[in-house]
């Protein structure tokens, strides 16, 4: 076949020569761009997962201002209820004034040593312990516990024993707070 040929056969079938043509362009570049399509769905993914976080933010962050304002309430609260290790007469304080309000003897009240915060630990609490014997009736004693348990400053009992009079019953009962520490800092 001629050139003059070829000519006349293209011109003769237009629509089949032009997506012949097509068709070798498409398939082309379906070649050249294939290695572009796991990076695509790479991309894409990441988008997504993006998107999906940006989303559960604006989700949790509908109420930021009044949990940020509850925050700030409850730091408040834990700072009033603090005390400092270092304020001693502060503290012992403390501990006539539960003897006053219950009504218990307070036989004896020794601070213990405590432990420093690790180097560089900024504003770090620490427990400030305390050994406290008190005499009272039950009543009384039960007033003493659950004033420190409750009271103005976060407490825990570590080791604790009571003891009476097994013969007389209304004898007065000892209690002994062998290691009691309140939440403080240093």
């Amino acid at each position: 076949m001629t050139s003059a040929e070829q000519i006349a056969l293209l011109k003769k079938n237009p629509i089949s020569v032009g997506c012949g043509v097509l068709s070798l362009l498409l398939v082309a570049g379906i070649y050249f761009r294939s290695d572009e399509i796991p990076t695509a769905e790479a991309e894409l993914v990441q988008k997504i997962a993006d998107a999906e976080r940006l989303a559960v933010n604006l989700k949790y962050s509908e109420k930021l201002k009044e949990q940020l304002d509850a925050l700030v309430v409850a730091n408040k609260e834990i700072d009033s209820r603090i005390i400092r290790a270092s304020q001693v007469g502060t503290n012992t304080q403390y501990f006539y004034k539960l003897e006053s309000d219950t009504g218990v003897k307070l036989v004896e009240f020794r601070p213990m040593t405590f432990s420093a915060p690790a180097k560089g630990a900024k504003n770090s609490y620490t427990p400030v312990g305390f050994a406290v014997s008190v005499q009272g009736s039950l009543p009384q004693v039960l007033d003493f516990l659950r004033l420190l348990e409750g009271g103005a400053h976060y407490s825990r009992v570590l080791l604790a024993s009571v003891s009476g009079n097994m013969t007389n019953r209304k004898a007065l009962l000892t209690l002994q707070i062998n290691h009691l520490e309140l939440l403080g800092l240093p």
